[in-house]
């Protein structure tokens, strides 16, 4: 019955991270099943089970770009691919990836997970993104600020 309230709780969340990286059809599907796979194989370790949506959240991103590398692309940007007209847009387009990727490596992890739950396409409520994060409602808006000034600081443009 608890697996049961769990699936139905996040199953919608996992879906909506996979195809916020550009992933579609069979590949969410695999995405969220692993994802629900990974969470079995750790049960035994988990240690706070009240963080099991947050713990879900960030499994199915990782797992999200497994899938794209296995794949050999790179992720979108709010589902579209960046137009690129020459070879210097690449390497400026990888240098910017990689300073955001560094500045999200380097907030908290729970501002990570709730900004990039913040941008998962189609777009997640506060109360969805409140419940896979187990945060109280009315701390998501504050919360999200709070995190985009520290990712903003981390980046230099604060």
């Amino acid at each position: 019955m608890a697996w049961r309230t769990l699936v139905d709780r996040y199953s919608r969340l996992l879906c909506a991270i996979a195809r916020s990286y550009g992933l579609s059809g069979a590949d969410v599907d695999d995405v969220v099943q692993t994802t629900w796979l990974r969470l079995v194989e750790r049960l035994p370790r988990l240690r706070d089970p009240a963080r099991a949506g947050a713990w879900l959240a960030v499994t199915a991103r990782r797992e999200s770009l497994a899938t794209l590398r296995r794949r050999g692309r790179e992720s979108p940007l709010n589902g579209h691919t960046p137009v690129v007209t020459g070879p210097h847009h690449v390497v400026f387009g990888r240098e910017l990836a990689g300073s955001v990727a560094a500045a999200l490596d380097a907030v908290p992890p729970r501002c990570r997970a709730l900004l990039e739950l913040s941008i998962a396409s189609p777009r997640l409520s506060y109360a969805e993104i409140s419940t896979a994060l187990g945060v109280p409602l009315g701390s998501v808006g504050p919360t999200r600020a709070r995190c985009l000034t520290h990712l903003r600081r981390r980046l230099g443009v604060a």
